[in-house]
């Protein structure tokens, strides 16, 4: 997929990167044919054929940056997601998409094109990031939290790939208008910095956080010079601001993650 960002596919954030199967997908399905669409570097296409090796899995992105040493029943291909698909229709027992937010221009369409393209009783889920930064402390409008968030979504207006697709219950309704039933939409916090006093939550903490420290610079300088016609000092100041903010203990900041889930109807729904 197209993506904003410098180099997406080896550093979007991955709120689960282990493989799972948050659908009812019964043990016939998993058996049979799953597409991971925007697969990037490959990594839930390749755990999830290890874990389900009776399963043919196949990862779909436009940037061929896969590893060669790849599970037998894996296989990669070239492909934009946003043009007319080569397989045919009912083809698919199970449809993954994750973090393609910024990357897609008609969302309905892509949803859409998923449903023509699975099996009747197939399912497909989307998980995905509201790029909005969080914080139950700060209520400034005028805070770098505010400001940072509405810049970028502007961004993603301007380039005409949304950045909102997260929000609200939008994922919801298009998986519903494209024909889907059985819809499930689950919402949670990924914190931004180890602040969680859980356990669990902290060590997320720590690898968004890094994720931010390593990625923040690029993707701020390619949609601000690029799309919003900043100069590199403006940009340079308005990354200075968050990182600074990023390093006060007391904001707790987090993002939003939005995972739906839904199936076509007909076939065998008995997992």
């Amino acid at each position: 997929m197209t993506n904003p960002d410098p180099e997406p596919a080896t550093e979007r954030l991955s709120p689960t990167s282990s493989p799972r199967s948050a659908p009812p997908v019964s043990s016939a399905q998993i058996a049979a044919k799953v597409l991971d669409v925007g697969t990037g570097t490959g990594i839930w296409a390749i755990d999830f054929a290890d874990q389900f090796p009776s399963a043919q899995v196949i990862g779909t992105d436009i940037s061929p940056i896969q590893p060669a040493w790849v599970p037998p029943n894996c296989e990669f291909c070239i492909d934009d997601a946003q043009l007319e698909w080569t397989w045919p229709a009912d083809h698919f027992d199970y449809i993954h998409i994750r973090d393609l937010y910024g990357s897609i221009d008609d969302w309905p369409a892509l949803y859409k094109k998923v449903f023509h393209h699975t099996k009747p009783g197939g399912w497909f889920e989307d998980l995905e990031l509201d790029i909005r930064i969080h914080s139950d402390v700060v209520t400034d409008p005028d805070h770098i939290f505010h400001r940072w968030n509405n810049i970028f979504q502007d961004a993603g207006e301007k380039m005409g790939k949304t950045f909102k697709i997260a929000i609200g219950s939008r994922m919801r309704d298009y998986m519903e208008d494209a024909g889907f039933v059985e819809i499930t939409e689950q919402k949670f916090r990924l914190p931004m910095s180890p602040w969680p006093l859980d356990p669990k939550l902290k060590e997320i903490g720590q690898f968004v956080k890094m994720f931010i420290d390593g990625g923040i610079e690029g993707f701020a300088l390619f949609l601000l010079t690029q799309v919003m016609g900043w100069t590199y000092e403006e940009c340079q100041v308005l990354i200075a601001q968050m990182r600074k903010a990023m390093k006060n203990k007391k904001y707790n900041p987090y993002y939003e993650a939005t995972l739906v889930y839904g199936r076509k109807p007909g076939g065998k729904t008995t997992a």
